[in-house]
């Protein structure tokens, strides 16, 4: 008698795996099936645009790719009449010379007068201490609203950061430009794609540590500047 429930449920236990087996298996081929939504849903859910007023100054952010799409979105932007001036932001990689002012080029080739452009040159190594740098800036000219123009991969980290750096008195926007290496529409079909959405996941992860920590310390994104170069005026 002991015997057979034994084995009963010995067979009980075979087929309730089997059936986890099968289930976990649908699962897979089902995950398999939908996996192009999925991961499309995920790249355009990390885009965030939120350019919808006016503002003192559009903001393009550092290291454009090779074909300018940071600077063409700011200069279409420029001409909605989003913003009166344009801020090229840029790391020094010269004493005299550095990425502003090849920002500065690719903006007045796309119509954006010269006289329009502000130059900043900085030595910031991540978006954080960038949004430091321009702190400065905005502070300075007495700016109440600015739109950050960057890569569509990177808006929600750089709108996070600039929001949590900037003075509170301080509207951000965001301003998505298109990239010709990363469409979220297909993005895991390029290692270049996967490579710079992975490279953001790990840095809003860096992003919010760092503010939080620095939150608790009551550090001030005034504090974390420091003097460096004056800041520039209007190219003329």
């Amino acid at each position: 008698m002991k015997q057979g429930k034994a084995k009963a449920a010995e067979r009980g236990g075979i087929v309730l795996n089997l059936i986890v087996l099968v289930s976990f298996v649908v699962f897979c081929a089902l995950l398999y099936l939908v996996r192009r939504p999925i991961l499309r849903f995920v790249a355009e859910s990390w885009i965030v645009e939120d350019a919808d007023s006016k503002a003192d100054a559009l903001i393009v952010l550092s290291d454009d790719n090779f074909y300018a799409d940071r600077a063409t979105r700011a200069a279409e932007l420029f001409r909605e009449g989003k913003a009166p001036v344009v801020v090229a932001s840029g790391r020094r990689l010269r004493p005299m010379a550095g990425i502003a002012e090849l920002m500065e080029h690719d903006l007045v080739e796309r119509g954006v007068p010269k006289d329009k452009i502000v130059r900043l040159a900085h030595d910031a190594d991540n978006t954080r201490e960038e949004a430091e740098a321009l702190t400065k800036l905005a502070t300075q000219r007495k700016w109440h609203s600015v739109i950050v123009v960057t890569s569509n991969y990177q808006t929600r980290r750089a709108r996070y950061i600039f929001r949590r750096v900037f003075p509170q008195g301080i509207e951000v926007q965001v301003a998505s430009a298109r990239n010709g290496d990363f469409d979220p529409q297909h993005w895991w079909e390029k290692r270049k794609s996967i490579k710079e959405l992975t490279r953001e996941f790990a840095g809003m992860v860096v992003a919010i540590w760092e503010l939080h920590r620095r939150s608790e310390t009551g550090e001030t994104s005034q504090s974390v500047v420091g003097s460096g170069a004056p800041i520039p005026q209007l190219v003329v």
